[in-house]
């Protein structure tokens, strides 16, 4: 899977679980910040990658990337998401808790880190640091 790709997905957990906007993450495996966000409204998920000008969304549990032009499925599971990624044949599980997303990669058999920007608070995060 792209990297890109599992940030789209963690942002779009976070957006899907706790009903609130995401307005950038901190990636761990990057080691820095990436611009993008997502919001969800009854079941209807829109965002946009501002470091690929891409938009994704769709009506859950389908969600497109419109640069990739692939589909993902996002189906929530009580403490996070799990699905496919079309455009790498890949599953996924994500968790989100305390404004920490993480997502387990099947493909790369690996566990990523993102941390949820607050849209509310400037540059702040959901999750204190701690």
């Amino acid at each position: 899977m792209q990297p890109h790709t599992r940030s789209l997905i963690a942002a779009s957990a976070f957006a899907v679980v706790t009903g609130r906007k995401v307005a950038g993450l901190f990636d761990h495996a990057l080691g820095g910040d990436r611009r993008i966000a997502a919001e969800c409204r009854d079941g209807r998920l829109q965002g946009i990658d501002g470091d690929r000008g891409a938009k994704f969304g769709g009506t859950l549990p389908e969600i497109f990337d419109a640069v990739d032009k692939a589909f993902i499925s996002l189906e929530e599971d009580g403490q996070g998401v799990r699905g496919y990624d079309r455009g790498s044949a890949t599953f996924y599980t994500a968790r989100v808790a305390d404004g920490l997303v993480q997502v387990y990669d099947h493909g790369a058999d690996a566990w990523f880190a993102y941390d949820v920007q607050d849209p509310d608070a400037v540059s702040g995060y959901h999750r204190a640091a701690g």
